[in-house]
């Protein structure tokens, strides 16, 4: 996105930033591309957790297989209209480093987490309505009949996700909560810098509803002790607050499984997944071993010691 040219910002501010035009261009694509397949049976798999948690690794991991329609940087900024988009082709890009600056590759082939777009601008009841359509033109434009998606704001969703796609299920990735505060704490302070230098960078990140970090960084749940985004504890709050309600709301989903971080790289763990996923990849080309990070910024440690607590109640699920 820093590399944007004039046209090309403003192509994503007229299709992005407009909700009239979203939603034309969908009706469109609708009235071109939808097909009534069945698939509300089929097994789609949704990612979602907080960001800095191995999403983004897992969803390449599974995409790799070559078994999921996923929507990827090729669709944007048509990401409404995923069939009409590939009538524009896009210039190649050769595969760089994403702006998290995680040493995570990207290329207009790579999927990413672009359907909050679709969520953002409907609501609920629209979204009942259309969900099983947004999905159909999605597995339509890659000829598919399983999506796979990575939202870290559907874990707001997974309920009425289920009861649309009731064979789904849904990956909740959970990680050491001193490491995961402070890796998040880390991009927040990078992406302020980013949006700082760079207007569109903020534009671009609210247009898909990536407020994780940022000037227009949103909470996942309102905070109690800790309000500063830029102090460590503030992260670690959060960590507590989100982990604690999905252990209380879906530790008991049996469509819910829960992966560890650390696990990302025990090819063990990888094959009992993709077994569970009713897939193959070539895995050991996507994981690696993730080291722990020297932490020297204070922190609360009955915060941690309540954050871990919660850690361990997963360990037992």
């Amino acid at each position: 996105m820093q590399n944007y040219n004039f046209i090309q910002k403003l192509l994503h501010d007229l299709v992005l930033g407009n909700k009239f035009i979203k939603k034309s261009l969908y009706e469109l694509e609708k009235s071109i591309y939808l097909k009534k397949n069945s698939t509300q049976n089929n097994k789609h798999i949704f990612i979602s957790s907080l960001p800095r948690s191995g999403t983004t690794i897992l969803l390449n991991l599974i995409f790799s297989s070559n078994e999921f329609a996923s929507l990827k940087y090729s669709n944007m900024p048509y990401i409404l209209s995923p069939n009409f988009s590939k009538i524009f082709p896009k210039k190649e890009i050769k595969k760089r480093e994403r702006f998290h600056g995680d040493k995570i590759m990207f290329d207009l082939e790579s999927p990413e987490a672009f359907d909050e777009v679709f969520f953002s601008t409907f609501n609920n009841e629209e979204i009942k309505n259309e969900l099983v359509n947004y999905v159909n033109l999605i597995l339509t434009s890659q000829d598919k009949t399983r999506y796979l998606s990575k939202n870290n704001l559907n874990f707001n969703r997974i309920n009425l996700i289920q009861s649309i796609f009731p064979n789904s299920l849904f990956l909740i990735l959970i990680r050491e909560p001193l490491q995961h505060a402070y890796s998040l704490y880390k991009q927040h302070i990078h992406f302020l810098k980013l949006q700082r230098e760079n207007d569109f960078i903020r534009r671009y990140m609210n247009y898909l509803g990536h407020n994780e970090f940022g000037i227009d960084h949103i909470y996942w749940n309102k905070p109690q002790k800790f309000k500063d985004p830029t102090k460590l504890n503030y992260w670690l709050e959060q960590w507590t607050l989100f982990y604690e309600s999905i252990y209380v709301n879906y530790s008991s989903n049996n469509k819910c499984k829960f992966i560890f971080y650390e696990k990302l790289s025990d090819a063990r763990v990888i094959k009992k997944l993709l077994c569970t996923l009713n897939i193959s990849v070539n895995e050991f080309q996507m994981i690696k071993n993730f080291n722990i990070t020297d932490i020297d910024l204070e922190h609360d440690n009955e915060t941690y010691k309540y954050a871990m607590g919660i850690y361990s109640k997963f360990m037992t699920i």
